[in-house]
């Protein structure tokens, strides 16, 4: 079971929510609809908080996180099938590298030990934001580029 704080919720979980559907948007060209976006986002963070309550290993947890935004995108996002399974793991592994990145600024810019800030709850938090803001920048500009090529499309249900 991975504890989760308030902090943690508010700080972490759900901008992390609003991020991956908007990720998945972007990797599947697809045109933001603001309330499936909102409801999908909402309902992945609530998703996210039950799956981080269940007792299981580390790491399950991120397959079973790909398997509810698929399903979200899909369904509540009309996202195509194959669009969607790109876009959600494309979405995943850019998470996972922004947090290597993160953690090589911690232990070298920073100079922190690593396992003392992951093991503080309040500092993971905190230490954990820049891996967000380099989320946000890569999968922001490159939904600016697609805008700019025109690339984005208003729906991708029946298009591969």
């Amino acid at each position: 079971m991975l504890r989760l704080t308030l902090l943690d919720v508010f700080l972490r979980v759900l901008p992390e929510g609003f991020l991956i559907v908007f990720a998945v948007y972007a990797f599947s060209k697809t045109v933001i609809n603001i309330k499936k976006y909102i409801i999908s986002s909402i309902i992945y963070v609530f998703a996210v908080y039950l799956i981080r309550l269940l007792p299981i290993q580390y790491g399950v947890h991120t397959i079973l996180n790909i398997i509810v935004i698929m399903v979200l995108t899909i369904n509540i996002n009309k996202i195509s099938i194959i669009n969607s399974i790109k876009a959600s793991i494309m979405a995943m592994i850019l998470e996972f590298i922004c947090e290597g990145i993160n953690v090589f600024m911690i232990q070298y810019v920073f100079k922190a030990n690593v396992r003392s800030v992951l093991n503080d709850p309040s500092l993971k938090t905190l230490y954990g934001i820049p891996s967000l803001v380099i989320f946000v920048v890569i999968v922001g500009a490159y939904y600016y580029y697609l805008i700019k090529r025109k690339e984005l499309m208003e729906s991708n249900k029946w298009k591969n």
